[in-house]
């Protein structure tokens, strides 16, 4: 998510089932207001100190990722005393009771978490994540994209995507190169709406003749 550091005006981000374990490059995104991280591999709470000074911050979804733990009274605690600003967490609404009971029972995080010197940038590059997923968990991957592409899509006041022209989002491709480019899309649709008319045009234009480069790519490879 490295892209992050590049986009500081960025407002929504959805990054769920993605295998993201850091979230340093979002502490640059200081208009960020909806953040969607379900099913990641965040691996600490530690992470949320790149969180606590985004003062737009009202949704965060964190569910399913490693650092929620055992105890997920612990866990909201936690959050809600370092982000007390949510009104929204993992889908259910923060109440002032749950804030100030979060001063007592939820952890002050005052410091980054430790970095070991043999994380990989890509969690797909391991041989235990190398094997396709299953069925289930790609019907899940493919419908969560969906469901978030067309949740961004409806912040532009643009159409939603039909399930049938969502197949170049194809979740079999779990390296790095998917994630990327689903990245880059996003980013692309949420930066959309800082454009003028003219510089829509140009985009237009630009994204026109890209398409037909690639299909006629397509036609001499068939």
């Amino acid at each position: 998510i490295s892209i992050c550091r590049d986009l500081p005006n960025i407002e929504v981000i959805t990054f769920s089932v993605n295998g993201i374990s850091d979230l340093e490059p979002l502490n640059q995104c200081q208009n960020l207001s909806e953040l969607y991280l379900r099913k990641n591999n965040i691996t600490s709470l530690n992470e949320l100190f790149y969180l606590k000074k985004l003062p737009r911050l009202r949704v965060l979804w964190l569910s399913e990722n490693p650092c929620c733990g055992s105890d997920p009274h612990r866990y909201r605690m936690t959050v809600l005393r370092n982000l007390p600003s949510l009104q929204k967490l993992d889908n259910q609404a923060v109440t002032e009771e749950e804030l100030t009971q979060a001063l007592v029972d939820g952890e002050e995080i005052t410091a980054p978490p430790a970095r070991s010197s043999l994380e990989s940038s890509c969690p797909g590059s391991t041989a235990s994540s190398a094997a396709e997923p299953t069925t289930e968990t790609e019907r899940e991957l493919l419908n969560f994209s969906l469901e978030e592409t067309n949740k961004i899509r409806e912040e532009l006041g643009m159409k939603p995507v039909p399930r049938d022209k969502f197949s170049s989002f194809s979740p079999r491709e779990t390296d790095c190169n998917r994630k990327k480019r689903n990245n880059v899309l996003n980013a692309i649709l949420l930066l959309t709406k800082e454009l003028d008319a003219e510089a829509l045009e140009v985009l237009q234009q630009t994204v026109g003749r890209r398409l037909q480069a690639c299909r006629k790519k397509e036609l001499q490879e068939e």
